[in-house]
């Protein structure tokens, strides 16, 4: 089950795709969205859409984060490779994966679900869907303009 919208977001702080340690509280309000793998058919169509909207999120000063269980070194070669304009950050412990509820039990992998979390760190919007990768990005936008 998802992080119920009003509720507060878990703090953390995950490194990036340079290494750099990232931590949420600092980059309010923002998207988090937890992804499967980086290069696998979806996670790509899920990053390029998110990428080819990124300004639509700039103009609501809303900072994207992609985050999945994949290594730094994963990241900087998906993030390059496809040309994303937005960090990724690496959980490779799945910490937070599993605080945001975004682990698949047994095979621990992260589902596909996305946050949008305001400046006082609560959640506006959550949208989960394991298949519909390009969706996550048409409800957090919808969200910002219904807002």
């Amino acid at each position: 089950m998802a992080l119920k919208v009003g509720q507060k977001a878990p703090l953390f702080e995950l490194k990036n795709s340079e290494g750099k340690s990232v931590k949420l509280e600092e980059n309010l309000p923002c998207i988090v969205y937890f992804y499967p793998k980086d290069f696998t058919p979806g996670c790509t169509a899920e990053a390029c859409s998110f990428r080819d909207n990124h300004q639509v999120f700039k103009d609501f000063d809303i900072t994207v984060f992609g985050i999945s269980r994949d290594s730094v070194a994963s990241h900087k070669k998906f993030k390059e490779e496809h040309q994303l304009s937005f960090d990724l950050l690496s959980d490779t412990s799945g910490k937070v994966c599993k605080q945001y509820n975004a682990l698949m039990p047994i095979v621990k992998i992260p589902k596909r679900i996305t946050y949008l979390i305001d400046a006082e760190q609560r959640v506006r919007a959550v949208y989960s869907d394991m298949f519909g990768a390009t969706k996550h990005i048409k409800s957090m936008i919808n969200q910002l303009k219904t807002e």
